[in-house]
């Protein structure tokens, strides 16, 4: 009677090795795609908050309040900033806001900035109260 070697691969064992190696490969890399998507979102989404920072700054610093209060309930400027991203700005009167108020002393400064990711647009929105000096 001839015993049979049990050196080598059998088909099965292949066969397993390969459904197991392509499941560990395919999951690699959907959380390299998640991870990679999730990072990519953070960095547009931390650049539309630093160019609404930023103009709502050099409104801040370059405009006087009256230049602002000429702009009474108006949009400033829709205009891409860059590549990609939009930004709009909006300047109300305060008074609009709250009727009891005095009107023409303090000023609603509104940026708005969209960007796309994938297939949505996403909107980052920052205000500031800009107010008359004594």
């Amino acid at each position: 009677m001839k015993i049979r070697s049990e050196k080598g691969y059998t088909g099965i064992d292949i066969a397993i090795s390969v459904v197991v190696l392509f499941l560990f490969v395919s999951l690699i890399a959907t959380m390299s795609y998640q991870v990679n998507s999730s990072v990519n979102g953070v960095k547009l989404k931390s650049e539309a908050t630093q160019i609404a920072v930023e103009e709502i700054e050099k409104l801040k610093n370059e405009l006087t309040f009256e230049e602002i209060k000429n702009m009474r309930n108006h949009e400033y400027y829709n205009q891409e900033v860059k590549t990609g991203f939009f930004e709009t700005v909006y300047i109300q009167d305060y008074a609009d806001i709250n009727v009891e108020k005095t009107p023409e002393l303090v000023k609603k400064v509104t940026v708005k900035v969209q960007y796309k990711l994938k297939k949505d647009i996403h909107t980052i929105e920052l205000s500031t109260i800009l107010s008359k000096e004594s």
